[in-house]
């Protein structure tokens, strides 16, 4: 079947993404009747109803000393929007997260891209380990979006191009970037939230540096900000014990 793409549909140009929370069963009194099993038993039950602001010590304590299963009880997703190599390093999160991605053989692809904003650093300085990233000159970051904006225009060009030919979908896409916008929907619980918020944003209260690549720590902190409003205790016990994912 040959495709005939509109004449209108040109290519366009985003620096941010976008999280949004879908649905959610996540409360701090989830951790609290997890955790209460293994000495009350069914009486556990009664966290359930319970102010958990009563109980915050402990979760300070299985944060601290690392008792992690009880914060698998809970459940958020996630509609994101990001660059397609966001979302590769997204994949590397396996143990607690399921996912589930827009599809090129499926549908046709939309030429919305990738371009740096302003504030994005574009200067990599140093070895491995050691490195650090610094602001770019204007003459670079005016190279890197015009040289960006025609790449993607010129590869989403031959993509439309074989589509009308009657190329197959799964097919024509291979010529597109990366830097293609695509949409997932990412479900996981707090405990690998945690575990992906420590590899995958700085903070001043972490205990362990991390080197995320800025583009996949904007969706971090858009998750981070949704799940502090669902579990505040847990959150706060996450930033006092290192940020480290129990």
């Amino acid at each position: 079947m040959t495709e005939t793409p509109a004449e209108t549909e040109k290519a366009s140009f985003r620096s941010d993404v976008t999280v949004e929370l879908v649905k959610h069963s996540a409360a701090d009194s989830d951790v609290l009747w997890a955790a209460r099993v293994s000495t009350a038993g069914e009486q556990s039950l009664e966290e359930i109803t319970k102010d958990p602001e009563r109980s915050k010590g402990l979760i300070n304590f299985l944060m601290r000393d690392r008792h992690g299963s009880p914060f698998e009880h809970n459940s958020m997703t996630f509609f994101i929007s990001a660059p397609i190599f966001v979302f590769r390093e997204f994949m590397r999160h396996r143990v607690g997260w399921s996912y589930n991605e827009e599809s090129g053989r499926y549908r046709r692809l939309e030429p919305v891209f990738y371009v740096p904003g302003e504030a994005r650093k574009l200067v990599q300085q140093g070895r491995p380990g050691k490195y650090e990233f610094v602001e770019g000159t204007p003459a670079q970051h005016e190279l890197t979006g015009r040289v960006m904006e025609d790449a993607y225009r010129h590869a989403y060009d031959a993509y439309q191009e074989m589509l009308a030919a009657g190329v197959a979908r799964e097919v024509a896409r291979s010529v597109l970037p990366v830097g293609l916008f695509s949409s997932m929907y990412a479900t996981c619980n707090a405990r690998s939230l945690m575990h992906f918020l420590g590899l995958r944003t700085q903070h001043e209260q972490a205990a362990v540096p991390s080197f995320p690549q800025r583009e996949i720590e904007m969706v971090g902190e858009k998750m981070e900000e949704h799940w502090a409003r669902l579990m505040p205790l847990t959150h706060a016990a996450f930033n006092a014990n290192g940020r480290v994912a129990p």
